[in-house]
């Protein structure tokens, strides 16, 4: 960069932060990202880089989690450290600072009064862009440096921090910050830095360890009366030795459900084989204050002869408060915090025996000492005393009367499967159920190829499970199918889905803009799940439109935004939002989330390539299909073309001008889908129309197309990969001369005849094989169609369906045809489409319809005459005196040539009597026939030659001319237009 004048202009985070102080533009090009964020919240915090000191706050706790973790690793630190000028702080998860160590004694003296003893707090929303308050802000490891202080006081140094977690909960507990001067910056810090934050954590898990082994030892400590007695330290896992492992992986899950509960409660399980065994939930508490639940299960034993199996006695009659808990949903797997409940119990260190005197059950032990004397030496019974001395002798009781003794219920097996603090066991069923909900998101995004239903089964599987709220945001490029060259210019609101509906959130289909410091640009800048855990200090948040987001923190408190991101394309913005639930989001469900919208990503990214994709087939498509209608007479046409709702096929309809006033109807059907469906149908098209203008009868037309199709199989060098092509067609001509139709399919379905009574037949017409399977013959079927008849032509879409019977929706179409015969070609694609289509078409539908009209007979002129060449002049002067009585006189001298040329050549070169027609339709045409097959050809006559001009003289002539064959002979003919000379 150089100045107006030549001198170089300075560049680096200092001058880039002047910058940005005067209100100039700043590109993260020359500031890290996250600088540049903090500092734009800092801003819209109204901050000032001057600002007086941050508050101070002497409400903490002096001993809590994190100092009591903190404390030896900060002291292993300061002996590291010793003599230089770095300064190690720990924070709380509020940016409190709670303990500092100096690596020189003399370097807590030249710091403001203010920081040198706990309790000032370092967020970023007081003291500015740092390295506490931005490793809160941004919940990931944090590198300070100089000028990128917010702070003008802390522009000499650098810092690096990195939050702690709890490994349990996976929240943070607090910041770990190491300060330092500028030129002292190191990349050893951070990763010294990494390893004391590892070590604190491992310090709160060994917390965390301890107090489950003091609930644990407590719970041994304890007596449950039973049939026999009190039984104190009943043995560990001693009832799960015989069940199954899905069994006992069940009643893990079930344990830990109960334990997350923290109530006393009891709750039946049924195991694989149909028992029904019960998990028993009951508070213990450890000498130091500890309180958690054990959870034990009761076996129940075999059932006594002639009595009830199941649970009896005093060992199932558990007291506990309100009713049993429902039986839980069963998940597939064991959670790994289960497990490690779990093994914590089963490896508990040794601790000293209790003082009083206990009594075991067989030898239930603490990592292999006896928690208490033998059997013979009990001395304690928990639980009230009875109150009669009983003597059990066999099955007898002696109770001071005499009498039969009850029977005793078959024994049952109590034991220990579960010990610990209720949160924890809601840590464990959270995980599971994140487990399941990451399962059910797999099985449930992307059963459809449509973005935005894509992006709403996202939304509708997160809540109310994961999130209260959720919407997405999507580039209008991405809607279509396209990538998106600037996805925060066009974002589109697609999808808003909530617990509720009249939630202030923009409304689906309006134009979001973020404002510069709004989680979701932050999130789809640098491509990771931003977490906002308390809104109202959300400063980027609040600030993109105050007055939308003041409404909006009536009902939500807690915001994730991930980035929608798939193979490197950018395909819009996921908020989820937290509202009845008072906790806020955490990193866990950050983490959560993250791999929720990844899933649907690539899910949304599949249907975006499809939609384009099919967007691209469907405009070939649509391009191949026939643009407008030709101007002719004989029939008024409608049409429409509907794709498939998954794919595109390959049908297409056309409508054929052909001489003699004719009109030809077609409909096809290309097997298959996608491109190579649209391009064969496009080719095909191409084909029959090119086959149909050389006047072929139906049966003929399709025959050539057979022969098509069959060499495009063997011509295509991919088709032992790609399949067969295979195809169906109908074809349909109508004069309205006549006013009869000839028609040939094969393999399509026969067309719908209304005739102008309203009554509603299909054809008898052979089906034909389908195209490409060559060696079998067309049938062509000639029928009666009056005028204002109507001919519908549909392709298999119409009609066939997974859900449907063809033959009652044939009865369907009948019914919705018949009775409206003063229904117009439009309004009768309407009613079938209405009434006939299915709701969502797995197949293309191509419909034709076209009502019939006929030509006047007053504009129809026809002679016959034996094969006499002295006839020819008689027939010119009647054709003369008829083009006069249609007022064509201008016409006259062409047609005259015409015939005179066509007649010689049918009475020279033909057989048979000749017929001569006039037409005189939106032109003039001249047809003349003869029984002879043998047809004329054009030719360049030489100068010499005697014959061979008179075709070339028709051709001059007419606007057009040819040949038609007939079942017996031929027809040729000559168009002219009305104003010809």
């Amino acid at each position: 960069m150089v100045r107006s004048g030549g001198e170089p202009m300075p560049t680096g985070p200092a001058h880039l932060r002047e910058r940005f102080l005067q209100g100039e533009p700043v590109a993260r090009g020359g500031v890290r990202g996250s600088i540049l964020d903090s500092w734009r919240r800092c801003r819209s915090l109204g901050l000032s880089p001057d600002q007086a000191d941050p508050p101070f706050h002497d409400d903490f706790d002096p001993d809590g989690r994190i100092v009591r973790a903190a404390a030896p690793v900060l002291d292993r630190l300061q002996a590291r450290y010793s003599g230089t000028e770095i300064n190690i702080s720990v924070a709380d998860a509020t940016g409190t600072v709670l303990l500092r160590r100096f690596g020189e004694a003399s370097l807590a003296a030249r710091l403001p009064a203010f920081q040198r003893v706990p309790g000032f707090m370092f967020a970023e929303r007081f003291a500015g862009t740092n390295g506490i308050g931005l490793a809160l802000a941004d919940r990931r490891f944090i590198r300070v440096h100089g000028a990128e202080h917010f702070a003008e006081r802390s522009q000499q140094n650098a810092c690096v921090a990195l939050p702690v977690r709890d490994p349990l909960s996976g929240r943070i507990e607090g910041v770990l910050c190491f300060g330092y001067p500028r030129a002292a910056d190191s990349p050893a810090l951070g990763i010294v830095l990494r390893r004391a934050v590892r070590a604190v954590e491992r310090r709160l898990l060994g917390e965390s360890s301890a107090r489950e082994r003091a609930l644990l030892r407590a719970y041994l400590a304890t007596g449950v009366d039973t049939a026999d007695g009190p039984r104190r330290g009943v043995a560990l896992d001693e009832p799960a030795l015989g069940l199954h492992p899905r069994d006992r992986a069940l009643l893990l899950e079930r344990a830990a459900e109960l334990l997350s509960r923290g109530q006393r409660a009891a709750v039946a399980v049924t195991l694989s084989d149909g028992r029904r065994v019960t998990l028993v939930s009951r508070p213990t508490a450890s000498a130091s204050g500890v309180a958690g639940l054990a959870i034990e299960v009761v076996v129940p034993g075999p059932a006594a002869p002639g009595g009830p199996g199941g649970l009896g006695g005093p060992e199932v009659a558990v007291p506990h408060q309100g009713d049993a808990l429902p039986e839980f949903a069963t998940a597939p797997t064991v959670l790994a915090a289960v497990s490690r409940l779990a093994r914590l119990t089963a490896a508990a260190p040794p601790r000293p025996a209790p003082t009083t005197p206990t009594a075991t059950d067989g030898g239930a032990t603490i990592d292999g000492r006896p928690t208490g004397p033998p059997p013979s030496t009990r001395t304690e019974r928990t639980g009230p005393p009875p109150s009669t001395s009983t003597e059990r002798t066999g099955r007898t009781e002696r109770t001071g009367r005499t009498g039969p003794a009850p029977a005793t219920p078959p024994p049952s097996t109590r034991g220990l499967l579960l010990v610990g603090e209720p949160h924890v066991g809601a840590y464990a069923v959270a995980a599971r159920r994140r487990l399941e909900l990451l399962s059910e998101v797999g099985a449930r995004i992307g059963t459809t190829l449509d973005v935005r239903r894509t992006v709403g089964e996202l939304a509708e599987t997160s809540v109310p499970r994961f999130a209260d709220y959720v919407t997405v945001d999507l580039p209008e490029p991405v809607l279509r199918g396209e990538e998106s060259a600037d996805p925060l210019a066009d974002l589109v609101r697609t999808v808003v889905h909530g617990i509720r509906d009249d939630l202030p959130f923009t409304p689906v289909g309006q134009r979001i803009v973020f404002g510069p410091t709004a989680p979701q640009v932050r999130c789809l800048t640098t491509g990771r799940a931003e977490l906002e855990p308390d809104l109202k200090v959300a400063a980027g948040w609040l600030a993109q439109d105050p007055e939308h987001t003041e409404r909006l923190l009536a009902h939500v408190h807690s915001l994730i935004a991930v980035p929608l991101l798939a193979r490197g394309v950018v395909l819009g913005v996921v908020s989820f939002y937290r509202a009845q639930d008072p906790a806020p989001f955490g990193d866990d469900d950050r983490s959560l989330a993250q791999e929720l919208v990844s899933r649907a990503a690539l899910s949304t990214d599949n249907a975006r390539r499809y939609t384009r994709e099919r967007g691209m087939v469907l405009a070939l498509q649509r391009r191949l299909l026939p643009h407008g209608l030709p101007d002719q007479d004989a029939v008024e046409v409608a049409h429409r073309y509907l794709p498939a709702e998954s794919d595109v096929g390959g049908d297409w309809y056309d409508v054929i001008p052909l001489s003699g006033a004719r009109i030809g109807l077609l409909v096809g059907d290309v097997v298959g889908h996608g491109m190579l469906s649209a391009a064969t149908m496009g080719r095909l098209r191409t084909a029959a129309r090119s086959f149909a203008e050389l006047d072929f009868p139906p049966d003929e037309v399709l025959g050539h197309l057979d022969n098509l199709v069959g060499r495009l199989d063997r011509d295509d060098p991919d088709g032992e990969g790609v399949g067969i092509i295979g195809a169906t067609c109908l074809y349909v001509i109508y004069d309205p001369t006549e006013q009869r139709c000839v028609m040939a399919r094969a393999g399509h379905p026969p067309p719908a005849l209304v005739r102008p009574d309203g009554t509603v037949s299909y054809p008898e017409l052979p089906a034909g094989p389908p195209l490409g399977l060559g060696g079998l013959p067309f049938d062509a079927v000639e029928i009666d169609v009056p005028q204002d008849s109507g001919l519908v032509l549909f392709t298999d879409g119409l009609i066939e369906d997974r859900n449907r019977d063809v033959d009652l929706v044939l009865d369907q179409l009948r019914g919705a045809l018949a009775g409206h015969p003063e229904r117009s070609p439009e309004e009768t694609c309407e009613a079938i489409l209405d009434s006939v289509a299915p709701a969502h078409p797995c197949d293309d539908i191509a419909l034709l319809v076209a009502r019939t009209h006929a030509l006047d007979p007053a504009r129809i002129a026809a002679w016959d005459l034996p094969p006499d060449p002295a006839l020819v002049g008689e027939i010119r002067a009647r054709a003369t005196r008829q083009l006069a009585d249609w007022g064509l006189e201008e016409t006259a001298f062409a047609v005259e040539l015409i015939l005179s040329e066509l007649v010689t050549n049918a009475i020279r070169h033909g057989s048979g009597p000749v017929r001569v027609r006039l037409l005189h339709h939106r032109s003039l045409i001249c047809e003349v026939s003869d029984s002879s097959n043998t047809a004329p050809h054009l030719r360049q006559a030489g100068s010499n030659d005697e014959g061979g001009r008179g075709l070339f003289l028709v051709a001059q002539l007419a606007r057009s001319w040819g040949t038609r064959h007939l079942p017996e002979g031929k027809v040729i003919w000559a168009e002219c237009g009305l104003d010809a000379a």
